[in-house]
C-alpha cells in the first residue's frame, strides 16, 4: 500500500513588538509586516521575523596606550539563518545601540533574500569612535572583541564584513584573532570566518567599490523605467566615504554628473559637476568634503544642498538622515537609499505623494554582501577571481534582483520599496513552509 502524504498543520504566532514603537528597529520590523500583508504570509513567518534568533552583548577591557584599561560595550545580533549562515557587517561608531544593530540585522535577513543569497542575516558592533583610538588601540579592541565573540562566529556559523567605522584592517584582525584561537591543522579553512579583508590576506578583488557599484547598477536597470538616462544625469549625494564616492565615479564613468555633495564636514555644489576623483582623494585625506577647492565649487548650506535641482538623490550615509523636512526640501525624481534605512516611514510618505520615486536600501546597497558572498565562495572554494569576474557575477545578481522588484511592484501593485520586502518576505517564507519547524 503506497504511503500516504501527511497532512501537516503550521504553527501560528503573534508577532512581538518591538519595546520602543519609535527606534529603527520598530521601522525595520513595520516594513517586513507590511511586506507579509501583501504576499500573504503565514503568521508565524511574520512572528519569527519579528524577532532576531539571538542577541549577544558583551563587556570586555582593552588596555590604552598610557596603561589604562577601558571597557567596551559590543553586539552581534543574529537574526535569522533559514537561508544559510548569519552575515553581516560590524559597525564602529559612538551611536551604536542595541535596537539599531537589531534593525540593521533585519535588513540584512530581507537583504540576502532580495539577492537570492545563500545567507542569513546578522548585526554587529561596537559602542565607540574609532577616530578617538591609536591603530594600537585599534587592534587591541578588534582583537579583544573577536575573543570575545568566541564561537559566535564562524565561517559556515555567521560571517561578519566591514561596516560604518570599519574597513578591511579591522577585518584582517578579525580573521587573524579567529584563526589564532583555533587547532592549527584547521586554520587554512577558516579564513572565510570574515569578508571585505584585504585582497593580500584572502580578500576580493572589487569588494572596496562594491556598494558603490551595485547602487550604479541598479540605476542603470532602473532609470529606463523613469525615461532617465546616465549620461547627463544629475547626482547629489548625502555622504561621501566609501559608499558615495565609489557611486560617483562608476556613474561618473557613464556620462553622470555630481553636482552637489554633503558631509558631516559641510555641503559643496558645483552646476557643471564636481571633479568626482580629485574630490574623493580630498576627502579621504581630510576627513570630509569641507575646504575642497575647484573651478566653479561654491559652498552652500544645508537648506541649500537639498533644494539642488537634480535627477537622483543619494544619500549614502546613517539611518534616518531624510526627515519631513528634507523630503519636502528634496527637488528631484528618484532618491536612491545608498545606506541603511536613511529615509523614515514619514518622509517616504511624503516623497510618494510627491511623486519622488524611492528606491530601497535593501536593493540599491546590496552590491557590498553580494561580493562579500563571492570573497566567501572563493575562499571556500580557494580560487582567486580577477575584478572583471566579480563585477560581472555581481553585475548579475544585482540586475536580476533588480528586475524581480519590479516585477513584483507590478504584479502586487505597490511601491518598488514595499515590492523589495516583498520578493524577499515571499522567498523566506517559501523555505519556512517547505521545511516546516523543528520539532
Amino acid at each position: 500500500m503506497p504511503l500516504q502524504p501527511i497532512a501537516m498543520t503550521l504553527p501560528q504566532a503573534e508577532p512581538m513588538q518591538p519595546a520602543n514603537p519609535n527606534s529603527l528597529f520598530a521601522m525595520a520590523v513595520a516594513s517586513v509586516n507590511e511586506a507579509c500583508g501583501v504576499i500573504g504570509a503565514p503568521d508565524f513567518v511574520k512572528a519569527i521575523l519579528s524577532q532576531p534568533k539571538n542577541e549577544l552583548m558583551v563587556n570586555f577591557p582593552v588596555m590604552m596606550d598610557d596603561g589604562r584599561y577601558r571597557i567596551f560595550k559590543g553586539y552581534r545580533i543574529q537574526h535569522n539563518n533559514i537561508l544559510g549562515p548569519y552575515k553581516g557587517g560590524i559597525r564602529y561608531h559612538p551611536d551604536v545601540s542595541l535596537d539599531d544593530v537589531k534593525a540593521l540585522a533585519v535588513w540584512m535577513t530581507i537583504k540576502c533574500a532580495v539577492m537570492r543569497l545563500p545567507f542569513g542575516g546578522a548585526k554587529g558592533g561596537i559602542k565607540v569612535n574609532p577616530r578617538e583610538l591609536s591603530g594600537n588601540e585599534l587592534m587591541r579592541m578588534t582583537r579583544r572583541f573577536t575573543a570575545a565573540l568566541g564561537d559566535n562566529i564562524g565561517p559556515d556559523f555567521d560571517i561578519p564584513a566591514p561596516d560604518v567605522g570599519t574597513n578591511a584592517q579591522i577585518m584582517d584582525w578579525m580573521m587573524d584573532t579567529y584563526l589564532n584561537t583555533h587547532q592549527s591543522a584547521s586554520r587554512q579553512g577558516l579564513m572565510n570566518v570574515v569578508t571585505g579583508k584585504s585582497v593580500c590576506c584572502g580578500g576580493s578583488e572589487g569588494r572596496e567599490k562594491a556598494t558603490g557599484q551595485g547602487i550604479c547598477f541598479v540605476l542603470l536597470e532602473l532609470l529606463p523605467e523613469f525615461r532617465l538616462r546616465p549620461e547627463g544625469l544629475r547626482l547629489s549625494l548625502l555622504g561621501f566615504g566609501n559608499v558615495g564616492s565609489h557611486t560617483a565615479l562608476a556613474l561618473g564613468a557613464r556620462g553622470a554628473k555630481l553636482v552637489a555633495v554633503m558631509d558631516q564636514s559641510g555641503a559643496i555644489t558645483a552646476q557643471d559637476g564636481l571633479p568626482v576623483g580629485e574630490l574623493s582623494d580630498y576627502a579621504a585625506k581630510t576627513g570630509g568634503v569641507k575646504g575642497f577647492s575647484a573651478p566653479g565649487v561654491q559652498v552652500i548650506n544645508r537648506e541649500e544642498f537639498y533644494k539642488t535641482p537634480v535627477d537622483v538623490f543619494i544619500p549614502a550615509a546613517l539611518e534616518r538622515m531624510v526627515d519631513s523636512q528634507v523630503a519636502k526640501w528634496l527637488n528631484c525624481r528618484v532618491v536612491a537609499e545608498g545606506g541603511n534605512g536613511p529615509v523614515t516611514p514619514e518622509a517616504a510618505t511624503i516623497l510618494k505623494n510627491r511623486d519622488i520615486v524611492l528606491l530601497p536600501a535593501i536593493l540599491c546597497n546590496a552590491g557590498g554582501v553580494t561580493v562579500s558572498y563571492l570573497e566567501w565562495v572563493q575562499n571556500k572554494v580557494g580560487v582567486h577571481w580577477d575584478v572583471e569576474r566579480v563585477d560581472q557575477e555581481l553585475q548579475k545578481t544585482i540586475v536580476l534582483a533588480a528586475r524581480r522588484v519590479r516585477l513584483a511592484a507590478h504584479q502586487y501593485d505597490v511601491d518598488l520599496s514595499t515590492a523589495a520586502f516583498a520578493v524577499a518576505v515571499e522567498h523566506i517564507s517559501r523555505s519556512y513552509k517547505q521545511r516546516g519547524i523543528f520539532p
